[in-house]
């Protein structure tokens, strides 16, 4: 049994977050820059065991692709061919960040730390995260 990893990948940053084994709670990680994500996933699977890559996958209103989907697409080749016996699932991503923000507000954090862009990423890696498990 292993964990579930959520990638929040944005042009900029990346927030990634994980499950426990058992797949019951979340945590958020780290937020790392985007060329910083496959050395970074290759440290941490060498020492934690994980079944699934959960990541966001941006689309418009419209349900047409983004500007970076064709970024998290050349990301996802590689990160298949290192790790081909992690499955990867795609996750509809709509509105995470402005939901990540409406959670951050409403657990009481600070104002300054509220504005954090690194700490929505993570937050918004968590929703993907749960989507893919309310998904199961």
């Amino acid at each position: 049994m292993g964990r579930v990893i959520g990638i929040d990948y944005g042009a900029k940053r990346c927030g990634i977050a994980a499950t426990d084994i058992l797949k019951i709670s979340i945590n958020p990680i780290t937020v790392i820059p985007p060329d910083e994500l496959i050395p970074f996933l290759s440290k941490y699977l060498s020492v934690e065991q994980v079944d699934c890559l959960a990541i966001g996958w941006p689309t418009h209103s419209d349900g047409k692709e983004t500007y970076l989907t064709e970024k998290i697409k050349t990301f996802l080749i590689k990160f298949a061919k290192l790790f081909p016996e992690i499955e990867i699932s795609k996750v509809d991503e709509s509105f995470s960040s402005s939901e990540a923000k409406s959670i951050i507000f409403e657990s009481g954090t600070k104002k300054k730390k509220r504005r954090s862009k690194e700490l929505v990423d993570q937050v918004s890696a968590v929703l993907i995260i749960k989507r893919y498990l309310d998904q199961l």
